[in-house]
């Protein structure tokens, strides 16, 4: 009984376990191998399976050519600027669902999960002009309030779900002790409510940082993303596979680093914030 089982289970689980995942990592895995092959070798051999062959030179051409630690710096602030401005509204908006109820409540909470429903390309000509006569065209603050715009409707949706999770009584003992409502809610609320408030600034951050289509229509020369930057990597008559490859390495690490620390805690807090309340 235990080869067979043993053949069963590689083959009904192993197997397409395996399968999944080269299928899921071998785009990303063929990016960093390419990301390693010097230039000519690809235009002559194609992509270096063997480590003997890596080369750092398109690490080195894509720092010293480009502008691409600058776009670095320009998504770190709109990413950072976003999760800031996104957690402020998400929270004060999702204690406020959780412990008042209002007329047209249970109406805003349907509409901010089918805001997500929505493509965001919808948004773009509205925000385009809202930007424009504002004179926030090409500043990070445009790139902030949109990605924003993007980013509340879900983290309201699971902030509050999170908080319904906690005992109004706790609120009520704290104002009973002589708290106001707003130090009830820094005091007793929010540390509480910080694992899903980390889980949902670090969704934040992710998104805002992987975010392209905004960035390519209301940023421009001052504000230019890594994700435009990457874009912009590739020529006219010709596509340079190694500079465009280390350009989506480099770029894709800030949000893979950041999720790979805060997993844990980042899927624990999605599913807890999805089914609580």
């Amino acid at each position: 009984m235990g080869k067979p089982t043993l053949t069963r289970r590689i083959l009904t689980t192993d197997l397409p376990a395996l399968g999944i995942v080269l299928l899921a990592l071998g785009p990303f895995l063929w990016m960093l191998m390419t990301s390693f092959t010097p230039q000519e070798r690809l235009a002559a051999v194609g992509v270096a399976i063997s480590p003997v062959s890596w080369s750092l030179e398109n690490y080195l051409r894509l720092i010293s050519r480009t502008s691409f630690l600058g776009n670095m710096v320009h998504s770190l602030i709109v990413a950072a600027g976003t999760t800031v401005l996104g957690l402020f509204v998400s929270v004060t908006a999702a204690y406020a669902f959780s412990r008042f109820r209002f007329a047209g409540r249970r109406v805003l909470m349907m509409q901010f999960l089918l805001v997500n429903m929505f493509p965001v390309v919808l948004l773009i000509l509205p925000l385009f002009v809202m930007m424009r006569r504002l004179g926030l065209l090409d500043t990070h603050a445009a790139l902030i309030i949109a990605n924003a715009t993007v980013a509340i409707p879900f983290s309201v949706w699971m902030l509050t779900s999170y908080i319904n999770a906690i005992p109004k009584s706790l609120d009520e003992a704290a104002m009973t002790d002589g708290c106001s409502r707003l130090q009830a809610l820094r005091r007793v609320i929010l540390p509480l409510a910080m694992p899903g408030i980390i889980s949902t600034g670090i969704y934040i951050f992710i998104t805002a940082w992987n975010e392209y289509l905004y960035a390519l229509t209301l940023g421009g020369r001052n504000v230019r993303t890594v994700t435009v930057a990457v874009q912009t990597l590739i020529g006219e008559y010709q596509i340079e596979w190694g500079l465009l490859s280390a350009g989506g390495v480099v770029g894709a690490l800030p949000a893979t680093i950041l999720f790979l620390i805060a997993q844990r805690r980042l899927i624990g807090g999605l599913t807890q914030g999805a089914v609580k309340g």
